[in-house]
């Protein structure tokens, strides 16, 4: 099996492309560090076309599972793949697990793995609430935990 990527610098790309290039035959992506922006990944797109494949089909196998109420082991395996889950209320878990096939179906139609990785974001922010129980009760406190309804915007005095 080939590692999975190697760091080098930007420059590296620059100064020597083809051998650089040339690593990608024994890794799957190289990680270019750049000084004054975020770091790229190059990758070949086979590569990027298997990897596709594999979010795709596992995007699909868990909205089957979903979908058919096949829940009972998809819930008892989250919480490895997930630890924080077990912070959250059951109904909570119920939901992250609709919106999760949702989320997925959308994003892999899009070609777009950013929505997954916001989502899981938000619902692991949500599990450090409830695993805090000061931070809970002060998040949760009303009034001052809740400030009430918003006006839509326009509506404001």
């Amino acid at each position: 099996m080939t590692a999975a990527y190697e760091e080098v610098p930007f420059s590296e790309l620059l100064h020597r492309p083809a051998a650089t290039t040339g690593r990608l035959d024994a890794i799957r992506a190289l990680r270019l560090r750049r000084r004054d922006a975020g770091d790229l990944a190059l990758m070949r797109v086979d590569q990027l076309e298997q990897d596709a494949t594999v979010v795709d089909f596992t995007a699909r196998l868990l909205t089957g599972l979903v979908r058919t109420e096949n829940t009972t082991a998809l819930r008892a395996a989250l919480p490895e793949a997930l630890p924080w889950v077990t912070f959250l209320p059951d109904a909570d878990v119920d939901t992250l697990l609709n919106e999760l096939v949702d989320v997925a179906r959308g994003a892999v139609a899009l070609d777009n793995l950013a929505p997954i990785a916001l989502l899981l974001t938000q619902w692991r922010h949500s599990a450090e609430v409830y695993a805090d129980p000061a931070l809970h009760a002060l998040l949760t406190r009303e009034p001052e935990g809740d400030l009430g309804p918003v006006p839509a915007p326009g509506e404001a005095e």
